[in-house]
C-alpha cells in the first residue's frame, strides 16, 4: 500500500451518486475526510482557495465528465493552469456513465489523470484505487 489517503474530493453534479459515493468511502473505515461538489467551479475556487494548505487539499479526486456548469473537460483545462500552484500532487481519476472510446482516449491526453472510470464504480474497485 503506498502513502495513506487523507482526504477524497468527488466532483459530480448527480447529488444521489455524490451521497453513495462518500457513504461508500466512510464505510471503508479509513481516516479520510470526504470533501464533494456539485460542479466544476466550486472545486476549482476551493483548491485556489487551500493551494497552500496541504491538509485541505484531496489526495485522490472523483471528476465526472458530464456535467452542467463546468464540465470535467473543462475542469481539466482550468486546472491545468493551476495545478503548478498547488502544494501537493492530486491524483484525478475521471468518471463518467459514458462508454464512449474517444472519451477514454481524450482523458489520456492529460498527464495527471490517473484513469477513465465508466460508472457506477463498485464498492471494491473504490476501496482499491484509495488504497493505492
Amino acid at each position: 500500500m503506498g502513502e495513506k489517503v487523507g482526504m477524497v474530493c468527488v466532483i459530480d453534479d448527480d447529488n444521489v451518486y455524490r451521497f453513495t459515493t462518500e457513504k461508500y468511502i466512510q464505510m471503508l473505515n479509513l481516516p479520510i475526510k470526504v470533501v464533494s461538489f456539485g460542479d466544476g467551479e466550486m472545486a476549482l475556487e476551493y483548491l485556489k482557495n487551500n493551494s497552500n494548505q496541504a491538509d485541505n487539499l484531496p489526495d485522490v479526486m472523483f471528476l465526472d465528465v458530464n456535467m452542467p456548469v463546468m464540465d470535467g473537460w473543462d475542469f481539466l483545462d482550468e486546472y491545468e493552469d493551476l495545478r503548478n500552484s498547488l502544494i501537493k500532487e492530486i491524483k484525478i481519476y475521471l468518471v463518467s456513465s459514458s462508454t464512449d472510446e474517444r472519451d477514454h482516449n481524450r482523458s489520456m491526453k492529460y498527464a495527471y489523470v490517473e484513469d477513465y472510470i465508466v460508472k457506477p464504480i463498485t464498492e471494491e474497485y473504490l476501496e482499491r484505487l484509495i488504497k493505492r
